[in-house]
């Protein structure tokens, strides 16, 4: 899941994000991939951590039916401080399932598709939640807390569906399920000197735990649960703290150098490191074997199994540009023919020019040059490897 995956709501108008409040200095152009939306009828949900982007000088923008900080120095600053250094995302609108009983292990394994058999408990791994008809519920993280027990962390725009979903598949399973999202902070600590950082304020030898390791901990003197996972294609740990905590672990944080970071620089980082963010790269339409992403399914039954076996009619590719961004929705062609079309654009803050995930036909996703319409204009882009960066 990489986790903070993009919302699946439409792109309706919400405040205009470049709109600068008073007493704020303005920033530079925002660059992001995702969509900055909200239903119009509903107000914005807040993170316990929303003062604390307030006095930080966060802008602020709708996301998911959030108010989220997209901002705060900078998207380049932000993005680059977790390329050298290390940053913090408020992720606390992310959901979060428990998962209990004896009949726990059974049922995850009947409604995901990798192999929840494998973990042990203190380790985690990336899994979907398939759908009935085809596509993806949701992309979600799996972790094991002991024998019988799993917290599920899921998209924040999906908690509501994934929630009815799960239910909907537990009749028969000697399975308890618990929504626990308000009773957590999530925040991601993400960078080449997160462990460096965070060491002398935590009670446990990080250096000792591998990836996708879940485990207790203290941390500046607070009990969190603690996880070696992110979304950033860099090293970092995420940081599982009761809501009612959230602020003052955050400003800690804060207090020994680790630069706050909003969703602008965490989208520009995971697509640099060609992560899929469900809305754009999935959805309940798209088939996920259209990505890279084949070893997240195993040899095993589950819901809409029938639909993941089939061949998928689209290629998840990456492609770079020379000189213009593009966006989501941009057609990609090769020679003047309608191929596919762009899921995320971005101008990349580390590798200097425009990056972009697209879906295109199967039957032409092995060519080498393809064009991208921008604005009535064929732009030339050559397709790159996945990820485009890596650490």
């Amino acid at each position: 899941m990489g986790q903070c995956r993009a919302p699946e709501d439409q792109p309706t108008r919400g405040p205009d994000p470049h709109r600068v409040q008073p007493g704020r200095t303005p920033h530079p152009p925002l660059r992001y991939s995702f969509r900055v939306s909200q239903p119009a009828e509903l107000p914005l949900k807040r993170t316990p951590l929303h003062g604390a982007h307030l006095r930080a000088g966060a802008r602020m923008v709708p996301f998911g039916g959030w108010d989220m900080p997209v901002q705060y120095a900078g998207v380049k600053a932000e993005h680059d401080a977790v390329r050298s250094r290390a940053g913090v995302f408020d992720v606390s609108h992310m959901g979060e399932f428990r998962v209990t009983g004896e009949g726990a292990l059974a049922f995850l394994q009947s409604v995901t598709t990798n192999d929840v058999s494998k973990l042990r408990p203190g380790r985690a791994h990336y899994n979907w939640l398939p759908g009935v008809a085809g596509g993806l519920v949701d992309d979600i993280y799996v972790y094991m807390v002991r024998e019988g027990e799993y917290l599920l962390v899921v998209n924040a725009s999906n908690v509501a569906k994934d929630w009815a979903h799960l239910q909907a598949h537990a009749a028969g399973f000697d399975v308890q399920l618990s929504d626990e999202s308000d009773r957590w902070s999530l925040l991601a600590v993400q960078g080449p000197l997160a462990e460096n950082l965070l060491q002398p304020h935590v009670s446990v030898n990080l250096a000792e735990k591998k990836k996708n390791a879940f485990f207790p901990a203290r941390l500046f003197g607070f009990d969190v649960m603690l996880a070696r996972t992110g979304y950033t294609g860099e090293d970092g740990f995420e940081v599982f703290v009761d809501a009612s905590e959230a602020e003052t672990v955050w400003d800690k944080l804060l207090a020994i150098g680790i630069t706050p970071a909003g969703l602008g620089a965490r989208d520009t980082l995971r697509l640099e490191a060609g992560l899929p963010l469900y809305g754009h790269e999935f959805s309940d339409t798209i088939h996920p074997l259209s990505s890279s992403y084949t070893w997240v399914v195993k040899d095993k039954a589950h819901v809409g199994r029938e639909h993941i076996d089939l061949a998928p009619p689209h290629r998840l590719i990456g492609l770079r540009l020379e000189r213009v961004p593009v966006r989501e929705g941009y057609p990609v062609k090769v020679g003047g023919q309608v191929v596919g079309h762009v899921t995320s654009g971005t101008s990349s803050p580390t590798l200097g020019h425009p990056i972009a995930l697209a879906l295109v036909d199967a039957a032409h996703a092995g060519a080498d040059v393809f064009e991208v319409e921008v604005r009535g204009k064929d732009h030339s882009a050559t397709r790159m490897e996945l990820p485009f960066y890596k650490r």
